[in-house]
């Protein structure tokens, strides 16, 4: 045969390669093919193939009279807004896009390309897990992805969207990236599936209710975005994308900043002047950033905590916040784990973070207590102290107890700490404060509590006095905290900090 139209021949088979009919189905499920998610994903005619024509090599059970061309896996790279991304996209129309030595030899060796060239590495999942017929070659495929992950954690971002079945061992890769982006009712992920968990324990489950979208964004926290459909969430990684640096050596991509400035006054109006009434932190967040730049993260999981990225005159910085609208903004177990994750990412990656506080301390509860909040709380403790980028940090209204000190307090470091006016930083609320202090005396008089809660709140509720010791570098107005700490973020962009060589710490996980 011709040599062209022998290469004609075999493009043309590894378009369609577990054929058109599994294909239909594949639409029919609601699902694109994966040659179809990656051509929506990147900047038209920039996607570049790596292995196309690989085949399996198992011998047992009739598979070597069926070798699809590609193995089940599409690999290679491309731009996104001008930028160059390395992906794989699985292809469930070829033996369910399950993974075999050979399909796990081509995901790996994009992963080592992306780590090389310093690029970002997506994965969009589909795949019903090990291919049987390979046995331990099939496992000993998923440990090399997995120690691929771990060695590129850090170095270069890695996002994973799921886009159908993702059971088994396969989850742990997902797992360990940076991010993942889960699609309602078509993807699901879990360790033991439903009709295991029947068997073994029992009990009747859904895969929705199991391992799907909501569940996974909502109680699990494992998925850090939802999206209503394949083309949402290809989307909504093209926009993380726009936030993040290509590798760890470099700085986060910059836009230009608008030329008209705006003043951040509204925050006013925003923060109730009751120190027990719930905002939105959400509108504090958009009056201090550029119009329209928040891009949350975790957004339905432990939401008494916001975590996200933004811009602040074209500059991404990475954005804490409690929400006193859930749970008064305490701190538990799930917010201090949900916010630990984000602020090591964005240390990894050079973003700087700018922490709004508004704490009333740490949730109390027997459920906490035995569920570890010592040791989840120090996550997030570990980590403020553990970065290194620019750190800025507004004082809302309350900082009590020991959450003041964990949300990027002076004390961990933080280099430039403001506090607005009416700020309450104290050991705890002025009301329980009188109630130890003056117990016996209360016991006598009640009607003395009202004068003695002023007196607390005059004398120790205030940011003057942390103030007054260094430990707020300044009392700001409402309408400055914008141009305030976009100058902060100015003056500490070449920051460099040298910390005590070792191996790695030991984070209370």
């Amino acid at each position: 045969m011709d040599p062209l139209k022998q290469l004609e021949q075999k493009r043309e088979q590894s378009e369609f390669p577990g054929g058109k009919d599994r294909l239909a189905n594949q639409h029919k499920a609601g699902k694109l093919s994966a040659r179809e998610r990656i051509q929506l994903f990147f900047d038209p005619d920039t996607f570049q193939e790596v292995d196309r024509f690989v085949e399996h090599r198992c011998a047992n059970f009739g598979m070597e009279k069926n070798k699809p061309l590609g193995d089940g896996v599409i690999t290679g790279y491309g731009k996104v807004d001008g930028r160059l991304v390395y992906v794989y996209s699985q292809d469930f129309t070829v033996f369910g896009g399950s993974l075999s030595s050979a399909h796990a030899a081509k995901i790996c060796k994009i992963m080592d390309l992306a780590v090389k060239n310093g690029a970002p590495i997506v994965g969009l999942n589909d795949s019903g897990g090990a291919r049987i017929q390979e046995g331990v070659e099939a496992l000993g495929g998923y440990a090399e992805i997995f120690w691929r992950n771990v060695q590129a954690s850090g170095v270069v971002p890695q996002i994973s969207a799921i886009m159908g079945p993702c059971a088994g061992g396969a989850v742990y890769s997902p797992a360990i990236t940076d991010f993942i982006c889960m699609v309602e009712s078509t993807s699901f992920m879990f360790v033991t599936g439903p009709d295991v968990i029947k068997t073994v324990t029992h009990e009747e489950v859904t895969k929705e209710v199991l391992g799907g979208s909501h569940t996974h964004g909502e109680i699990s926290g494992v998925s850090h975005f939802i999206a209503t459909n394949e083309k949402e969430a290809l989307f909504k990684i093209r926009s993380l994308l726009s936030y993040l640096p290509s590798n760890n050596r470099e700085k986060p991509p910059a836009l230009i900043a608008e030329k008209k400035e705006k003043n951040s006054e509204e925050i006013l109006k925003i923060i109730p002047d009751s120190p027990q009434s719930p905002y939105d932190v959400k509108n504090v967040i958009n009056e201090i950033i550029d119009d329209g730049s928040f891009f949350e993260v975790h957004e339905n999981f432990a939401q008494n905590i916001v975590v996200g990225f933004a811009r602040i005159k074209g500059e991404a910085v990475g954005i804490v916040a409690n929400q006193p609208m859930v749970l008064a903004g305490c701190l538990n177990i799930s917010a201090s784990k949900k916010g630990a994750r984000f602020v090591r990412f964005c240390d990894a990656f050079n973003i700087p973070l700018l922490t709004l506080v508004d704490v009333p301390g740490f949730l109390p509860g027997v459920d906490q207590e035995h569920g570890g909040i010592i040791s989840q709380g120090a996550k997030l403790l570990y980590a403020f102290a553990e970065a290194t980028v620019p750190k800025i940090t507004l004082i809302l209204r309350k900082a009590y107890g020991g959450a003041y000190d964990v949300m990027a307090s002076k004390h961990i470091r933080a280099d430039f700490n403001f506090a607005l006016p009416q700020a309450e930083i104290a050991v705890m609320g002025a009301e329980g404060a009188i109630n130890i202090l003056y117990r016996d005396r209360l016991a006598k008089n009640p009607k003395e509590a009202k004068t003695l809660v002023d007196e607390y709140r005059e004398t120790f509720a205030n940011p003057y006095q942390a103030a007054s010791v260094g430990f707020v570098d300044e009392v700001i107005e409402a309408k400055d905290c914008r141009s305030k700490i976009a100058s902060a973020l100015e003056a500490t962009r070449n920051k460099r900090e040298v910390r005590p060589q070792r191996k790695h710490g030991n984070m209370p996980l």
